[in-house]
């Protein structure tokens, strides 16, 4: 279900001022947008922000995202060789899949126990709040326009 604009632009206002941000239109519709369109690259999110707001600077949305990530607010995901995603799904200790073809990313739930779901074998002393793993493959699409080659290691059935 779909929540409509203005409620949905409510109940950002309420988290926003909840973590101690000041509203504003383009923090406000940042999380709009992210709640609808979890793993949006910045870019992504300026297009979404933009179709709504009007014109909004690269730097505009660069800050707000900063800012709600630093507030605990959004969760920035940086799987290496693709740009940053963003999510709003902060409270709990999930993990990714990434397509190394397109990089679409997808939610998993957590391997096994509580946060974190992996415990390091050595900790060097420190205080490990959270476990963050990236399984990588290629999506359906990607998997059927470019299948993987033959490694020579394959039965012939």
């Amino acid at each position: 279900m779909t929540v409509p604009d203005g409620q949905a632009a409510a109940e950002a206002a309420v988290v926003l001022r909840s973590a101690g941000l000041r509203v504003t239109g383009p923090r406000r519709s940042v999380l709009v947008w992210l709640a609808r369109h979890p793993h949006s690259t910045a870019e992504a999110v300026r297009t979404g922000v933009c179709a709504e707001l009007g014109s909004v600077s690269h730097q505009a949305v660069y800050d707000v995202l900063a800012a709600c990530v630093a507030a605990g607010l959004v969760r920035s995901i940086q799987p290496a060789g693709h740009p940053a995603r963003f999510e709003r799904r902060v409270a709990d200790n999930h993990h990714h899949l990434v397509c190394r073809g397109c990089g679409r990313t997808e939610d998993v739930d957590c391997l096994a126990g509580s946060a974190p779901c992996l415990a390091p074998g050595e900790d060097h002393r420190f205080a490990v709040d959270e476990a963050e793993i990236i399984f990588w493959g290629r999506c359906p699409a990607c998997s059927a326009a470019f299948p993987a080659p033959r490694t020579g290691t394959e039965r012939e059935s």
